[in-house]
């Protein structure tokens, strides 16, 4: 089938540069989909956006669409024709209904009766004469964080169009939205060449935008050159420029044809703490910043320009002047903010609310000190420490700092409390109690700061399932799933020895006067297990790993990820499998036996068949073995010497009759499997690795 290739652009006013990336990917993925709903062919996409628009190539696609096969079933045979063999009302019907004659008609046994059927061919539709509703269906669904309305049409959209570039081929195909009809043309930079460029086919929209107006349309192209133009500023200024990725996306969205220009700021400055100027030329600038070989942060920055100037020196000295008053007032809000300490801000906290039903920011923190406190002393950690830094933490929300630039909380609070003469340990853990901020992120790298964002975290969750409000659905407007695994990652990648079900209880008894629901121990500390499936379903463990340990709900995250490492390493073993199946027939055995809860220890003495008594010799023998395993925590090993368990498992089951018609043979028997199964659960319950 012959094909073309198909270029839509959608021209409008500058988009939201945040969403532009996304709303790119959408609009290729939309398109895609529309065409293959449609049974339309093609062999490939290729996206493009700038400030000013969205586009997407179509390689190859189908003039038309495929032919589809049209199958119709009609009445039964029995039902079809009379005794004589002629056509009934019902066949003829159908026969009409397929505009064919009876003889046309074939059969088909459906569910196994003989029905009259008919089979054609339905031609597919010309692609072109489908493309413009396509693409209007493609509009209305495209999602966009804010919608507009201009002039005096009710219609909305991301932002106002001014123009529609449609082809198909060398086709220009005839299609109108939001007041704006289709053509053949698109626009120039909006400096360079801001005129209407005709476009005579799509393989040549790329290379005519960027040679004649002035465009790099492609994003990801665009990106590279930014890039790169970043890195040469920075070796041209003997400097290494740091490239923020999530800056480097955006400033992409912001410019379509990138300049990398240097510029310099009053050394002055750099008696400001270096993260509030980088944030300030990140977030009203849109500009990089420049570090010597040891990481100290250099007056100098990378504006990127959108337009290629005949006098740089000009574009940079205009930058150089807008961004002096930005880090002027990062540098006045610093030492108007140091002229109040730390402790001094902590009565006003009082005056922020945490959430209505849990008090203050004040009342916050004062729980999060009492729980510190506790964890440092499960810990052998520091107690005074900890509570300081608990108090402290949250006074820099006061600050004119955090009021302009609400990414440097627990940052400048860090600096404040060195300036006000707090420790190292206290200082630090003011900024780290925040971490892990999202997924991948940092952990604390001080005791100090673990504890404080240990008890932080797990304060705002027992708060709130406390009165009822946990997370819904998509709704976590706490973020605390992102909480509850932060403070699993801590525990865990930090090797702390705590127990959850404590620390749930540390945190209810903090509460004081705040009146929590009843279940709220059981509510949160099931939160955490099902956070933990979510970590593990998230690295690739199999459920059935999981549910083995899950099965006896560990109480310390450290000692529940420690089996399930164990538990995943056991399952390599080619015995593992025997024995998860050996596990299961014992479970389903002991479930079934209605005095399994008081079994006594098996009576060595009962033991009649050298099968039971070689079993029991090999459980006594395992569990001298396995406790040095299990006193250090080393589950690996501890199921590693159960796996030569498996040949007197084997054993028992071939020739010992478990259910005895002597009823002392056959309680002592049961006796000896409960044993077994003790032995196997002091790491987890492998019967969930059988899931047949």
């Amino acid at each position: 089938m012959a094909t073309r290739d198909l270029l839509i652009e959608i021209g409008t006013e500058e988009l939201p540069p945040k969403a532009l990336n996304s709303l790119s990917t959408a609009f290729e993925d939309l398109i895609s989909d529309a065409l293959a709903s449609q049974n339309i062919a093609f062999k490939e996409t290729l996206r493009f956006a700038t400030p000013r628009r969205l586009a997407v190539i179509i390689k190859q696609v189908d003039e038309s669409q495929g032919d589809e096969k049209l199958l119709r079933i009609g009445p039964a045979i029995s039902a079809a024709y009379d005794e004589n063999g002629n056509a009934t009302p019902a066949a003829l019907g159908f026969a009409k209904s397929c505009s064919v004659e009876l003889k046309e008609l074939r059969t088909i046994t459906k569910n196994g009766v003989e029905k009259l059927s008919y089979e054609a061919l339905e031609k597919g539709k010309q692609t072109n004469n489908l493309i413009p509703e396509l693409i209007g269906s493609v509009l209305k669904k495209l999602p966009t964080p804010k919608r507009m309305r201009w002039g005096s049409s009710k219609e909305e959209f991301v932002r106002p169009l001014h123009w529609i570039l449609l082809l198909f081929g060398e086709e220009q195909l005839g299609f109108r939205a939001f007041g704006v009809s289709s053509s053949n043309f698109t626009r120039g930079h909006r400096f360079h060449n801001n005129i209407e460029i005709v476009i005579d086919e799509p393989t040549q929209y790329e290379k005519v935008l960027s040679e004649v107006g002035h465009i790099i349309p492609n994003f990801e192209k665009r990106k590279d050159l930014i890039r790169a133009g970043v890195v040469e500023q920075g070796s041209l200024a003997n400097a290494i420029a740091v490239i923020d990725e999530e800056l480097l996306d955006e400033v992409t969205s912001l410019v379509e044809y990138p300049i990398a220009l240097t510029g310099e700021f009053d050394s002055e400055f750099l008696k400001v703490p270096p993260e509030a100027l980088i944030l300030a030329m990140k977030t009203h600038q849109k500009c990089f910043h420049m570090n010597d070989a040891e990481g100290n942060l250099l007056p100098k920055f990378i504006t990127v320009s959108n337009i290629r100037s005949k006098d740089p020196l000009q574009v940079v000295k205009g930058n150089e002047r807008v961004i002096r008053p930005r880090l002027a007032d990062a540098k006045f809000f610093f030492e108007t903010d140091k002229q109040l300490s730390l402790e001094s801000r902590l009565e006003g906290l009082k005056n922020l609310v945490f959430q209505n039903k849990l008090g203050s920011i004040h009342d916050k923190v004062e729980r999060v000190a009492k729980i510190s406190k506790s964890i440092a002393k499960s810990l052998s950690i520091n107690e005074t420490n900890c509570e300081r830094a608990s108090l402290l933490s949250k006074c820099d929300l006061l600050t004119d700092m955090v009021r302009e630039f609400a990414d440097l909380q627990g940052i400048i609070g860090c600096h404040y409390a060195k300036h006000d003469g707090e420790s190292e340990e206290v200082s630090v853990a003011i900024q780290e109690h925040y971490l892990p901020r999202f997924s991948g992120d940092d952990l604390p790298t001080s005791q100090v700061g673990s504890v404080v964002a240990i008890a932080d975290k797990l304060d705002t969750i027992v708060s709130l399932f406390g009165i009822n409000q946990p997370p819904t659905g998509s709704k976590d407007p706490f973020g605390l799933r992102r909480s509850a695994i932060g403070i699993l990652r801590i525990v865990v990648e930090k090797r702390l020895d705590l127990n959850i079900a404590e620390l749930i209880d540390d945190a209810i008894f903090a509460q004081n006067k705040n009146e929590l629901l009843p279940e709220t121990k059981e509510l949160v500390f099931q939160f955490f297990l099902d956070r933990f499936r979510s970590w593990y379903k998230d690295d690739g463990i199999p459920s059935s790993v999981f549910e083995s340990v899950y099965a006896l709900k560990p109480q310390r995250p450290l000692d529940f990820h420690l089996r399930v490492e164990a538990v995943s390493a056991f399952t390599e073993l080619p015995e593992s499998m025997g024995l998860a199946i050996a596990n299961k027939r014992v479970s389903n055995l002991l479930s079934k036996y209605e005095t399994e809860s008081s079994l006594p220890p098996c009576n060595k003495n009962l033991l009649k068949l050298e099968s039971e008594i070689s079993l029991h010799s090999q459980i006594e023998s395992k569990k001298l073995e396995m406790a040095p395993f299990l006193e250090r925590l080393d589950y690996t090993n501890a199921l590693l010497c159960l796996s030569s368990i498996k040949s007197a498992i084997d054993d028992f089951f071939d020739n010992v009759l478990v259910n005895d018609e002597d009823e002392k043979l056959r309680k002592n028997r049961y006796s000896l499997l409960n044993e077994l199964r003790e032995l196997f659960l002091m790491t987890a319950d492998i019967s969930f690795l059988d899931n047949n």
